[in-house]
């Protein structure tokens, strides 16, 4: 892949993501410039922030010329203090990528050799270990991308196989040249937001699969339920204008298409109005669809910016802030809103299945309720991780403790903010597991009429792993199967909509 400075797209990043690209840089001229710039600070007697200047509330010392070198150097081990549990290689692959495509734009000042050390390391399957915890969001995200420079320098450690070991002897095995700094350079490395925007990346990138198989699990409850599709037509949508809404109830009624459930049940009933959790479903994941779309609309654009300090122009150096992670933070925290909301209608869908003076099914979804208890409670633990996200759902923006001895004094929280968003991602994809085997056991019971076509596909993939449960059994391993078919993305609602 050729890398672009400014012009990576989320489809590119999802191909960094996964580790499917190599990536290359063919015009290094702003970088040269402006390492050319920094080059002359340094040389020169001025006071120039983090050439040679201390940083923080250091920023009034002063350093001598001859230890520019060793300051970079301790700035980076004195900033590579995480703790928790790694990043994951998907998240830092994002990071090496976007450290180098923000570099590379050439308003940071550093050398050729540095932005080429996080592309050679990138293209190498180099994965520096990287601690989740530790960043509040401004100043950049100085902990986390501190550790992703030491291990380039071959003093920090690498994750190899899920194992921590040392990056210097994970470098030499990959025939990789451990970094070394000049002036600048180590601050921009861990000046920036690249290790929340990977984490919130990340998280747009697996809320996409989860989505669209919400969709098919959705349209799959409706049908066991014996749920109209009216509240689907194109008209009330378009009235209402949201686009979201229209493109999504445009889903469903595609999803919907052929039912010979829905067919059976078209005269006769006398039910008015299905419950809000079936009707309701386009507004509700249309809006959490325009959510979704805005969020990866500003973690795509703040994965092209340039957020270090001081910045590099062609006649001064600016400082200003950058770093600071709010667009991340606020994008965040719309995405756990629109997470937890997926898994909050699942869940009351759940609810309505075994409910048999709602759906008209056998109580709990068991044939012989009383000696069988059926989904009772596997829908308790639906209830219990929809209840958990809301509480992950609180807004990590609106927080902020002062730092460096109130120099940095509001910051954005962005790190955990993209970071509780996978915890609320693991707890959605299980509702949805149990959603799915439970809509999955409606089906069941109203055999031999048919779903559609695009839900019996559904249905037939689903049963694939996991059996039919007409008697109770041992049901945790069938929620663990579809929860890790919904991961994977298996169980995705043919024609969903994308990010």
């Amino acid at each position: 892949m050729k890398l672009i400075p400014g012009h990576l797209t989320l489809a590119q990043l999802a191909d960094i993501a996964a580790g499917r690209a190599a990536l290359q840089l063919d015009d290094w001229m702003p970088v040269d410039k402006s390492a050319a710039h920094v080059a002359a600070a340094a040389a020169g007697d001025a006071p120039v922030y983090g050439v040679n200047t201390g940083f923080g509330k250091l920023a009034s010392t002063r350093i001598a010329k001859d230890q520019l070198a060793q300051l970079q150097l301790n700035l980076i081990r004195s900033h590579a203090v995480g703790v928790g549990v790694p990043m994951s290689p998907e998240v830092v692959r994002m990071m090496l990528a976007t450290k180098a495509a923000s570099l590379a734009r050439g308003f940071s000042g550093v050398r050729r050799e540095v932005v080429q050390s996080l592309l050679d390391a990138f293209n190498a399957g180099f994965i520096p270990y990287v601690p989740c915890q530790g960043s509040v969001g401004a100043s950049g995200d100085l902990a986390p991308l501190a550790h992703l420079t030491l291990a380039l320098m071959g003093e920090g450690e690498a994750l190899v196989n899920g194992q921590r070991l040392s990056a210097r002897g994970e470098l030499a095995r990959l025939k990789l040249q451990p970094l070394t700094l000049a002036a600048k350079e180590g601050l921009a490395l861990i000046n920036g937001t690249q290790a929340s925007t990977a984490l919130a990346l990340h998280a747009l990138l697996r809320f996409e699969g989860l989505f669209a198989t919400a969709l098919g699990s959705g349209a799959m409850t409706l049908d066991a339920a014996r749920g109209s599709d009216g509240p689907f037509d194109d008209r009330i949508h378009q009235v209402r204008g949201q686009p979201g809404q229209i493109e999504v109830a445009g889903v469903y009624r595609t999803l919907l298409a052929g039912s010979a459930i829905r067919a059976s049940h078209r005269e006769g009933d006398e039910r008015v109005q299905d419950p809000y959790c079936l009707r309701c479903q386009p507004q509700v994941m249309g809006a959490c669809l325009d959510q979704a779309r805005h969020a990866a609309q500003v973690l795509v654009r703040e994965a092209n910016a340039v957020t270090d300090n001081p910045l590099v122009f062609e006649d001064v150096m600016l400082s200003g802030g950058n770093f600071h992670a709010e667009p991340v933070a606020f994008a965040a925290d719309n995405l756990a809103l629109a997470i937890a909301e997926v898994g909050a209608i699942a869940e009351r869908r759940i609810a309505m299945l075994i409910d048999p003076g709602i759906s008209r099914l056998p109580p709990f979804l068991t044939a012989d309720a009383g000696l069988h208890s059926g989904f009772m409670i596997a829908h308790v633990t639906a209830a219990a991780l929809a209840s958990e996200n809301k509480s992950l759902a609180h807004p990590a923006s609106v927080d902020s403790l002062p730092t460096s001895a109130n120099q940095e004094d509001h910051v954005s929280m962005a790190t955990f903010a993209a970071r509780r968003l996978h915890a609320m991602l693991d707890n959605t994809a299980h509702i949805i597991a149990i959603e799915l085997l439970a809509a999955a056991q409606g089906i069941d019971f109203l055999r031999p009429l048919t779903s559609s076509a695009a839900v019996e596909a559904l249905h037939m993939q689903l049963r694939a792993e996991c059996a039919s449960s007409p008697a109770d059994h041992y049901l945790a391993p069938d929620i663990e199967r579809a929860a890790a078919l919904v991961q994977a993305g298996v169980l995705k609602a043919p024609h969903a909509p994308g990010f």
